[in-house]
């Protein structure tokens, strides 16, 4: 599917036909269409669905609870960054760090330190999990990396089953500490309903963990690369940080309103990254009809959200990183319709709430303290993305230094 309206056609207006998963790819075997982003649509879809994005809520996403969590794992960022004062340093590994974290402290309770052998496993064994989304089942028998993305996954399961366990020891029915105890307790409500099992929770949270830090940890590497690149952008950025702020150490996600221009960096920056170029692979569910083309059932369906992302009617710069891209004439943030990194529909991305919160409450307290600089001896940057089942920055360094006003 290629441009705004046809996707938007298919996966908005004609939902219903068009929201099934394909079975013929290899992550559907491995995952078994359990968890929320490769399950069959239907009423237990939903459910999970439903019941994922209330306890999320629950525990604070788009409030004050939500933010000081994020706000907590930043204050580990800064530490971390200060240590690299006057030196250059590769920033993939500290934001796919931080950025687990943040949904491991709502999946788990628990937050890592960046040098355990847990959090580096895990980062680890998703990076190679996430080899397998695309690639269909006559390739599971061959070499690497297939079968080692294979152990990967057991691996993640292992971990997922590990913590399941824990919790069920330690637990007190109706008083969650967090995500799985929240599904354990729905889990004895619905004692009779076979749609919520330990196995759903398995997939459940690889899946929650894979779009609660991914679009967030990659989308904030774009950015940093292209603000390290375009000292006048991040000199924008952050005259009006200092002006919104002014005295207060931390913001809040509300201060996002007063702050068109960041808004707009943050929104270019998902746009010229493009994530996620074709979301997820659809099917249709039933016979149906597009734009005049009879579509029979269980058709692969690709969004290809690239091509609304760089649609030439949809924006002033479609091929270029410009902020200008979500700024009015009067300087004001929008949003065009066919800006769309989390896909749309009823399918699109469980984890955005939570990735627009990290996201400016990350960049908005970086910007704030520090100064990014392309390093002399880095040569000219690579723009050029690195392709996968998200895209992301080629590795990079970056000059850090402290801001002479903080």
């Amino acid at each position: 599917l290629f441009n705004v309206f046809f996707i938007k056609e298919a996966l908005v207006n004609k939902a219903g036909d068009f929201s099934g998963r394909p079975h013929d790819l290899l992550i559907s075997h491995v995952t078994e269409n359990k968890g929320i982003i490769m399950a069959n649509y239907g009423p237990s879809w939903k459910d999970h669905r439903r019941f994922a994005l209330m306890t999320l809520r629950n525990f604070g996403l788009g409030k004050q609870s939500m933010e000081q969590r994020i706000l907590g794992e930043v204050s580990h960022i800064t530490t971390c960054l200060e240590k690299s004062v006057g030196q250059s340093m590769s920033p993939q590994t500290l934001f796919h760090k931080a950025g687990s974290n943040i949904i491991c402290s709502i999946l788990f309770g628990v937050r890592y330190d960046y040098e355990d052998s847990f959090l580096v496993s895990l980062i680890y064994d998703y990076n190679i999990f996430l080899q397998i989304y695309d690639t269909f089942p006559m390739l599971r028998c061959l070499p690497l990396p297939f079968r080692r993305a294979f152990r990967n996954t057991d691996i993640l399961k292992k971990m997922a089953n590990n913590m399941i366990s824990e919790h069920k020891k330690t637990r007190t029915p109706g008083e969650p500490r967090d995500f799985i105890d929240c599904y354990l307790d729905e889990l004895e409500k619905r004692a009779d309903d076979g749609s919520f099992h330990e196995s759903q929770l398995v997939m459940y949270i690889v899946d929650l963990h894979f779009a609660g830090t991914e679009t967030t940890s990659n989308t904030l590497l774009t950015a940093f690369l292209y603000l390290s690149t375009h000292p006048d952008v991040q000199e924008r950025c952050q005259q009006e940080i200092d002006e919104v702020l002014q005295d207060n150490n931390c913001p809040s996600f509300e201060d996002r309103h007063n702050m068109p221009y960041v808004q707009a960096v943050i929104h270019e920056s998902q746009r010229v990254g493009d994530i996620t170029p074709l979301g997820g692979f659809h099917s249709t569910v039933t016979d149906t009809e597009l734009m005049g083309y009879n579509i029979p059932k269980g058709t692969l369906v690709i969004p290809n959200l690239s091509s609304a992302l760089k649609q030439e009617n949809q924006w002033k710069f479609p091929h270029e990183f410009n902020p200008s891209n979500f700024l009015d004439d009067q300087g004001q943030f929008v949003k065009p319709e066919a800006f769309m990194p989390f896909s749309v529909g009823p399918r699109m991305c469980l984890g955005e709430g939570l990735a627009r919160m990290e996201l400016f409450l990350i960049l908005v307290c970086l910007l704030q303290r520090f100064k990014f600089v392309w390093p002399e001896d880095a040569g000219e940057p690579d723009y050029t993305p690195v392709f996968g089942v998200t895209m992301s920055p080629r590795p990079y360094k970056i000059s850090v230094k402290l801001r002479n006003n903080k």
